[in-house]
């Protein structure tokens, strides 16, 4: 390996170098080849993950929960009702203890301070598979997607239109990391942190990448080579449902839309989607989508991570 990375918790991108989300991306292309062609590959055996859902998923869920049987070891599903956080008990205690049983701990939950204070009490790898600041697992399985379909991410041009979430956070932090030119494009009022974007900022003078805020968006994805969107309103938001539908109206991801963008332009959703919302059938359904791909690339990609620091 170029960079060891035993040990270390993945909270987020803005955390890592450069030289280890290259290890991140290159360990995953082994291990998808070694999955395509059957191989049996098991560094991880005898060792447990244990993965704290206090909120509900499919995709992290599923690819976590699999990917530690194919790399040898075993997934604990614990639920917000398994666990005594609900009745009390510290993030802090419950890291301490986590630890003595475990060889891993991924958590998904709402509060990113759970998840950092989680990391800072926890004696083996915290990996964040989502919180309401960043989702980095995603961010770093896009990173493989598009670089799989492009060859390479310096340089590009990614635009994300829609809220300025968790998603739009993570995917400034994995851009401007590696060289990417990210816009992101959200109506006034829904822009992404603004710690957020000067952390990212940071990086990108490192980088050569470029970072932009702006609210039009066609004007935004004119020589886009990705497009990049997410709902309108995340987990815990469904009460404001109605009335994003109105700010988000002409944020949709629609033909007329991508027809501004580069003929090869990549179309990227991280799911679920509500269709006939931020994207249309014919366009997350069409040529230019690598969706389901990105889907199934959380796969290869959190195996990787859980193989590199456990």
């Amino acid at each position: 390996m170029a960079v060891n990375m035993k040990g270390k918790d993945l909270v987020s991108i803005h955390d890592l170098s450069r030289e280890e989300v290259e290890q991140i991306l290159d360990t995953t292309h082994v291990l998808k080849m070694k999955q395509k062609l059957a191989e049996i590959y098991h560094p991880l055996k005898g060792k447990t993950l244990g993965m704290i859902f206090q909120k509900s998923s499919t995709r992290t869920r599923v690819s976590f929960e699999v990917g530690m049987f194919q790399l040898g070891g075993h997934a604990l599903f614990l639920s917000a009702n398994d666990l005594q956080l609900n009745r009390g008990e510290t993030i802090a205690d419950t890291a301490r203890n986590l630890s003595r049983y475990l060889e891993g701990i991924m958590i998904r939950t709402f509060s990113h301070q759970d998840v950092v204070e989680l990391a800072e009490y926890s004696s083996v790898p915290v990996i964040n598979g989502l919180t309401d600041l960043l989702h980095p697992c995603q961010v770093l399985s896009d990173l493989f997607s598009i670089r799989e379909k492009k060859q390479n991410l310096d340089g590009l041009k990614l635009v994300y239109i829609g809220d300025g979430n968790n998603m739009a956070h993570s995917l400034m932090f994995g851009g401007a990391k590696m060289g990417m030119h990210v816009v992101i494009c959200s109506p006034s009022g829904f822009e992404p942190d603004p710690e957020i974007t000067r952390l990212s900022r940071l990086d990108a003078a490192n980088s050569g990448a470029t970072i932009t805020i702006q609210d039009d968006p066609r004007k935004a994805v004119n020589t886009a080579d990705i497009i990049y969107t997410d709902v309108w309103a995340s987990m815990g938001q469904e009460e404001e449902h109605e009335e994003r539908l109105k700010s988000f109206s002409e944020y949709q991801v629609n033909r007329p839309l991508i027809e501004n963008a580069k003929d090869d332009v990549l179309v990227m959703h991280c799911l679920p989607a509500h269709r006939g919302e931020e994207i249309t059938d014919e366009v997350i359904d069409g040529p230019h989508s690598i969706v389901f791909d990105q889907a199934e690339n959380r796969l290869h990609v959190q195996k990787a991570i859980m193989a590199l620091v456990m």
